[in-house]
């Protein structure tokens, strides 16, 4: 037995070698520690830890196919066996060797093929031999040996650590083609040729183990590369290229500056991209000015004539103005492209500001002597008239946006009052009330009888009816006076907390406002609100003065 399993090891290393320099080099050896699990008469130990380790190694070569599979041949060497209770277990040794194919998932359809992760699905079809390990000690012992036919399934994980070295997880469930290879216990009766004794634990089915193979993968080979410029030839897209001449990823000469000519032939390497070279790799001069075409400004310059970088003729201020033509041969930089046919600065407004300086080239010419030095007209006030408009040259800067065309400051309302200046824009009124109408003095004393005439009851924001009349008169004068803006403001003395005096001063505003909107005052003219004991306008030590707090005033504004 143990010379058949030295035989079998040896092909393996064998085919090994034998096949290593295949014209691809797409082989791959491994090396393997693995633990196997039973499944037979016994029981199920698949995934079953509490087997004990049941050791092994093995020894793998794969091939690489193309993306999608591999083929291989792979063998193992290690214990097997089952646990049950002292009185039923055993302990066996098994070789297996095996052809197989893999599916790869990194193949480009479902992962990636540069992923350096390589889930796979195998397949084999092979042979196993088993024998009693030295190890055993069940009474009796009944070992059937001989070989069977093996079908291993399995899946696995391939990590490529680099291009030569990969680790790798396979899990193998074989299916095997008999019955016989258990250690059993049947009463000392043993029966070699008609299949396993009965014991206790028989079941139907044949046996069957799993593996769980810790692999090292090592790829090995070199393509064939017949002109040694380090593509191989199954890939090289120039395979006659000279010796030691710098190639891309395709086997092809380096063309740096992608023109069309090699470095390795290249004169000028760096050449812009789609300029037009010569067979050395240098831009075409077609006027010979020594001005490559791409760059010459002037392609058609006649034999001998002195030319700057751009291959036209010497213009020393580069304004575009030949020298021989230019009577400004100092024009500055920042005044190319606005030139005249003299190579003087262009001032298309005769303001006398140069273009080029000029921020405002369009100045008309009633402005001419009231600029400044960038071509623009004067704002002397800064009010955004310029001052040959400007009719108020001292506008103040608070009326800055809102004055007219002619520089002074706007009176909308016509009321003598400027719009800075105005509270009330749009509503004629008298300088001592900043441009606001005065309040009518009859208005006036219904709002101071209203301070302490508007009772409501204790406690409530109920309007007493004896309020009611004067509440009338108050709503009539509003509606009379529709440019009125009013909010009522209630207010509390400081008898109670300071949110419930809030709340009821609120409350109270509110239902004033209420009542006068039902007597036909416009809602959007009149707002209420509450301030409770905040602004008090009396002391609340004395009951006069609490009473005197306990009020509702009436604050106009006007609409602008």
């Amino acid at each position: 037995m143990k010379t058949k399993h030295l035989l079998l090891m040896a092909t393996l290393v064998t085919l090994q070698f034998m096949n290593a320099q295949n014209a691809d080099n797409k082989f791959a050896v491994g090396a393997s520690a693995l633990r196997t699990e039973y499944n037979g008469d016994y029981g199920n130990g698949i995934f079953d830890f509490r087997q004990g380790m049941n050791p092994g190694i093995g020894l793998t070569l794969s091939y690489y196919v193309n993306p999608s599979f591999n083929l291989g041949l792979q063998g193992t060497y290690g214990d097997y066996g089952y646990w049950k209770d002292p009185s039923n277990m055993f302990i066996g040794r098994k070789f297996d060797a095996s052809l197989f194919t893999q599916y790869k998932f990194n193949n480009g359809y479902i992962l990636k093929k540069e992923s350096p992760f390589s889930p796979f699905l195998s397949l084999g079809l092979g042979l196993a031999t088993y024998a009693t390990s030295n190890s055993a000690e069940p009474d009796p012992t009944i070992i059937i040996g001989g070989t069977d036919l093996i079908l291993p399934v399995g899946v696995g994980l391939k990590y490529n650590i680099s291009k030569r070295i990969a680790i790798q997880y396979q899990y193998l469930y074989t299916l095997t083609s008999s019955d016989v290879h258990d250690q059993n216990r049947s009463g000392g009766i043993e029966n070699v040729f008609f299949g396993t004794p009965a014991h206790p634990y028989s079941q139907a089915g044949n046996d069957a183990y799993g593996q769980h193979i810790f692999s090292l993968i090592f790829s090995f080979g070199k393509l064939k590369d017949t002109d040694n410029d380090g593509v191989a030839d199954k890939y090289d897209k120039c395979p006659e290229t000279p010796i030691d001449v710098k190639v891309d990823e395709k086997g092809c000469p380096v063309d740096t500056d992608g023109d069309g000519i090699p470095d390795y032939l290249d004169k000028c390497s760096n050449t812009p991209p789609n300029v037009q070279v010569d067979a050395a790799g240098c831009p075409v001069d077609g006027d010979g000015d020594g001005v490559a075409d791409y760059l010459d400004k002037c392609p058609n310059t006649p034999a001998g004539t002195k030319v700057d970088v751009t291959g036209c003729s010497i213009d020393k201020d580069g304004d575009g103005v030949a020298d021989e033509f230019d009577k400004c041969p100092n024009t500055p930089a920042a005044a190319y492209g606005k030139v005249d046919a003299n190579g003087c600065p262009l001032d298309t407004d005769g303001d006398g500001v140069p273009d080029y300086l000029d921020k405002c080239p369009n100045t008309p010419a009633a402005a001419f002597g009231k600029i400044d030095v960038n071509g623009c007209a004067l704002d002397t006030d800064g009010d955004g008239v310029a001052d040959y408009l400007d009719k108020c040259p001292n506008t103040p800067a608070a009326a800055f946006g809102k004055v007219g065309l002619d520089g002074c400051p706007i009176d909308t309302d016509g009321d003598g009052i400027a719009d800075y200046l105005d509270k009330c824009p749009k509503i004629s009124g008298t300088a001592s009330n900043n441009g606001c109408p005065e309040v009518k003095k009859e208005v006036k004393t219904l709002f101071k009888k209203a301070l302490q005439g508007i009772q409501f009851e204790t406690a409530k924001a109920n309007i007493k009816p004896s309020s009611f009349n004067l509440l009338n008169q108050i709503a009539n004068a509003l509606i009379l006076n529709p440019t009125y803006l009013i909010e009522v403001q209630g207010h509390t003395d400081n008898v109670g907390g300071d949110d419930y005096n809030m709340n009821l001063s609120n409350e109270r505003a509110a239902s004033v406002r209420a009542y006068l909107i039902s007597k036909g005052v416009s809602e959007v003219k009149i707002t209420s609100k509450g301030y409770g004991e905040t602004t008090p306008v009396a002391s609340n030590n004395t009951s006069a003065g609490k009473a005197m707090n306990r009020r509702v005033e009436f604050v106009v504004t006007f609409e602008e």
